[in-house]
C-alpha cells in the first residue's frame, strides 16, 4: 500500500524522509531578486593626519618661499657623519664642516687628511671622558654611544647639564681658543666609540696650510663680532642712562643668502577604463571613488614628506641645537619638560603612537595621569596642557627607537608654516589638482592628480626633537 499522497507528501504515519523537504524560498535564491546595501570602498592607510590639520598654511603664489632672517654669526653646529665597515669606523670628511671653525672650508683634500688623523677609541659605561678644569688636549667625536655632561650645582652637588650621543662633539672650542679648559665633566652612560684628534695634530695642519689658517682667523673674526646668545648680529642700544647721554647708532643686518623653499609635488596618474566609468556607476560613481582613495593616499604621502623629506622635512631640518637626548631611554616627563622649555609657545607635540604609549607607561610608573585636552572635538593626550598628536610617519629605527617633535607654529609667531598655492588649474582641493589627460587607444581614461606643498621653519627654535626615544615594552 502506498505511503504517499498524490503530490508526493508522506502520508501520516508513513516513514520520515532522511532530510526534511524545504518549505520556503531560500536566501541564496532570494538574493537574485534583491539589491545589496554596499559600503563605500574602505582604506586601511588613512590616518588622522594631525600635522596637515594643525599646520597653518601660507599662500605661495610664486611657488617659492624665502625665509629672511637677521645676520647670524653662529654657523656649523651640525653633526659629523661616520661610515662603519665591519669593526672600522671612519669620519665622512665633508661632514667636518659641521664643526663651527671649519664651516664653509672648501679644501676637500685637507679635510680628508684631517679626518685621517682621528684615532678610534672605545669607552665603557661609567668611564670619564673629560674632567672639569683640565686642559683640553683632544677633540672627541662620538661615533656611537651616550654620555652625560656633568657639572656642579649651586651648592656643589652634581648636576646633569645635558646628554651627548651619536655625531656630537666634545672640546672643539679648543680649535679656536688658546689654553682652553673643560668647563664640565663628561661621563659615559653606555659603552661606545669616540674618534679623538690630538690638538697638536690640528695645530700642525694650521701651521702648514695657509688656507686653513685663514679659515680659523675668519672664524675668530666673526666670533669676535657683537652678537646675541642666539648668534645673531647684535643691535646696539642704551638703557638706564640719565642726562644727555650719547646714544649708539645701529642697524639690523640681514643674511645675504636667505634660504628659499620651493613647493614640492606628489603626483600620480589615475587610470579608469571608459567602460567602467560609463556603465558601473550605480549606486556609487566609480570615478569619484577611485579619485577619493587616490587623494587619501596622496595626502598620506604629503604628510610623510613633511616629516621626512631631506630638503624640507621637519625631522631632517630641525636645528641640531634643538635636539635633545633622552636621559634614560624611554620618554619620561623630565624629557618632555626639557623639550618644552627649549622654545616659547609650543603649540603641540608630534609622536609615533608607540612613543605616546611609551610616555604613558612612564607616567603610570610615576603615578602621573595627565589630563587630555580637546582639539577639534577630539580628546587627545597632553603634557602640561600641550596636546600630543599621533603621527605614524615618524620612523621607528631598529624596531625600538623613535623621535618626538615639539613645534611652535604660525608666521606671526615665528614658527613652522605649511606652504601651498591655491587657485591652480583644475583645482580639486586647496593645493591639489585633478587634470584630465585624455583617453588612449585602449579606451583608458587618465587623470593627473598633483599635490603641491612644502614646510618652512622660520627660526631654528620653532622645532625641537627628542631623539633616541626607546619605545620597547617592559623596563625594571
Amino acid at each position: 500500500m502506498s505511503t504517499e499522497t498524490g503530490i508526493g507528501i508522506p502520508a501520516p504515519g508513513g516513514p520520515p524522509d532522511v532530510q526534511a523537504q524545504q518549505s520556503s524560498l531560500g536566501t541564496a535564491a532570494a538574493r537574485n531578486l534583491s539589491t545589496t546595501t554596499k559600503s563605500a570602498p574602505q582604506m586601511q592607510e588613512i590616518s588622522s593626519r594631525w600635522l596637515l590639520r594643525m599646520l597653518p598654511w601660507v599662500e605661495v603664489p610664486g611657488g617659492t618661499y624665502r625665509v629672511n632672517r637677521r645676520l647670524t654669526y653662529a654657523v656649523g653646529r651640525g653633526r659629523v657623519s661616520f661610515v662603519k665597515t665591519g669593526s672600522e669606523v671612519r669620519i665622512v670628511p665633508p661632514s667636518l664642516r659641521e664643526l663651527p671653525v671649519l664651516s664653509g672650508f672648501e679644501d676637500d683634500a685637507l679635510l680628508v687628511e684631517l679626518a685621517g688623523r682621528f684615532s678610534r677609541r672605545e669607552f665603557a659605561a661609567g668611564e670619564v671622558l673629560a674632567e672639569a678644569g683640565r686642559p683640553i688636549d683632544e677633540i672627541f667625536l662620538i661615533a656611537h654611544g651616550k654620555a652625560n655632561r656633568v657639572g656642579l650645582g649651586k651648592y656643589g652637588e652634581p648636576a646633569l647639564l645635558g646628554v651627548l650621543a651619536d655625531g656630537d662633539r666634545l672640546g672643539d672650542e679648543a680649535l679656536s681658543q688658546a689654553d682652553a679648559l673643560w668647563s664640565h665633566s663628561v661621563k659615559a652612560v653606555t659603552a661606545g666609540t669616540v674618534l679623538a684628534l690630538p690638538l697638536t695634530a690640528f695645530e700642525e695642519l694650521v701651521g702648514r696650510s695657509a688656507g686653513l689658517r685663514d679659515q680659523v682667523l675668519g672664524y675668530l673674526t666673526a666670533a669676535g663680532q657683537p652678537q646675541t646668545k642666539k648668534g645673531e648680529a647684535a643691535i646696539d642700544m642704551s638703557a638706564g642712562h640719565r642726562g644727555e647721554h650719547e646714544l649708539p647708532g645701529t642697524f639690523v643686518d640681514y643674511e645675504l643668502a636667505p634660504r628659499e623653499y620651493e613647493l614640492s609635488v606628489a603626483q600620480t596618474v589615475l587610470q579608469v577604463h571608459s567602460r567602467v566609468a560609463d556603465l558601473y556607476n550605480e549606486p556609487m560613481n566609480q570615478t569619484e571613488q577611485q579619485l577619493r582613495l587616490t587623494i587619501e593616499a596622496l595626502r598620506e604621502r604629503q604628510e610623510h614628506e613633511l616629516v621626512n623629506n631631506p630638503e624640507f622635512g621637519l625631522l631632517q631640518n630641525a636645528d641640531y641645537e634643538q635636539r635633545v637626548q633622552t636621559r634614560s631611554g624611554p620618554p619620561t616627563p623630565d624629557d618632555m619638560d626639557e623639550l618644552l622649555t627649549r622654545r616659547r609657545g609650543t603649540k603641540f607635540y608630534l609622536a609615533h603612537p608607540k612613543a605616546i604609549a611609551a610616555f604613558g607607561r612612564e607616567c603610570n610608573r610615576r603615578g602621573l595621569y595627565p589630563e587630555p585636552v580637546e582639539v577639534h572635538g577630539h580628546h587627545v593626550p597632553a603634557w602640561r596642557g600641550v596636546p600630543i598628536f599621533s603621527c605614524n610617519k615618524i620612523p621607528i629605527v631598529g624596531g625600538h627607537t623613535s623621535s618626538i617633535l615639539a613645534m611652535r607654529t604660525g608666521a606671526d609667531n615665528q614658527g613652522v608654516v605649511g606652504l601651498h598655492q591655491t587657485g591652480i588649474p583644475d583645482e580639486y582641493q586647496p593645493g591639489l589638482s585633478v587634470r584630465f589627460m585624455g583617453i588612449n587607444e585602449k579606451a583608458i581614461i587618465s587623470y593627473l592628480v598633483s599635490a603641491y606643498y612644502s614646510a618652512a621653519i622660520l627660526v631654528p627654535d620653532a622645532v625641537g626633537v627628542l631623539e633616541n626615544v626607546d619605545i620597547a615594552h617592559g623596563r625594571d
